[in-house]
């Protein structure tokens, strides 16, 4: 018997947009082969419209949706921008978050639940689509900003930011720094969040590059405090300067409004996705094979 490992999972998740218990047992049952085993779920109707599933989908919508005391941002990739534009397919991502907020951000409940409809959806309209990932926020407001809306609630980022308290302000904040989180895209929230390892990276890098040659312990010491402090005002949410008005940080313009920031989430509409592209003379040749 193979070894079924994570990898081989997540390679047929893609492939086939299975949950990944679904994968996993297909994988079980076909001797860790990706190819019988995607021939397995579909045979098991676990996954529908099998011919467009090797196709990378790299574009499509991320959209936010909220209710009461939690936000789910939901990203839903088709091949090309012209699906985005389709009635069906914003049907099918407003559908789609709406389970995901009613399942409280369970990516797999979620698969579960819309997977028919993703399948009848490409069969409609002819181009794979996948439902790439599900993140949410939870606190006492929940703000959301989505930026180059296709519709609305539906674009090419979308943001969800959480905030604690009941300061007079706070709703007045709150949708700024949903939209700061939209323009600077912090990968923590707090300090606390940084991996200490990504810190001593950093610290790495800077001495490494010789920046530091020749200087005295002590300034050294002051220059790589320096470069961290810089580290976290770009990477860090709550050390960000805030983008209207930079002479603050984000966690001081929250605290006036009588508020502390409780988490965060976004998604860039196709990050990370390797999309092949292919010019016309390609094409052509794979139409004529």
């Amino acid at each position: 018997m193979a070894e079924i490992t994570a990898k081989l999972i997540q390679q047929l998740r893609e492939k086939t947009a299975a949950g990944m218990m679904d994968c996993k047992k297909a994988l079980t049952e076909n001797n860790g082969d990706i190819e019988a085993a995607a021939d397995w779920l579909r045979q098991k109707g676990i996954v529908k419209a099998a011919s467009k599933a090797g196709r990378v989908a790299a574009s499509g919508l991320v959209t936010v949706v909220k209710c009461d005391n939690m936000g789910c941002v939901v990203e839903l990739n088709a091949e090309t921008d012209f699906v985005a534009k389709n009635d069906k397919f914003q049907k099918l991502v407003a559908d789609v978050a709406a389970r995901a907020l009613e399942l409280k951000g369970d990516f797999d409940a979620t698969l579960s639940a819309v997977k028919d409809d993703i399948a009848a959806t490409i069969s409609t309209i002819g181009e794979n689509m996948n439902l790439r990932r599900i993140a949410k926020v939870s606190g006492d407001h929940i703000y959301t900003y989505v930026h180059n809306a296709m519709v609305p609630g539906m674009g090419q980022i979308g943001v969800a930011v959480a905030i604690d308290g009941n300061g007079a302000g706070i709703d007045e904040i709150g949708p700024k720094i949903a939209m700061h989180i939209a323009a600077n895209k912090p990968e923590f929230m707090t300090i606390d969040d940084v991996d200490p390892a990504a810190v001593e990276r950093e610290k790495k890098v800077f001495i490494e590059s010789g920046a530091t040659a020749g200087k005295p312990e002590m300034v050294v010491e002051k220059m790589v405090a320096g470069r961290i402090s810089k580290y976290y005002a770009e990477s860090v949410l709550e050390e960000q300067p805030f983008v209207m008005d930079p002479s603050k940080k984000v966690k001081d313009v929250v605290a006036e409004a009588g508020g502390k920031l409780a988490g965060f989430a976004y998604y860039v509409l196709g990050e990370g996705i390797e999309k092949q592209e292919d010019n016309l003379a390609d094409e052509v040749a794979k139409m004529l094979g």
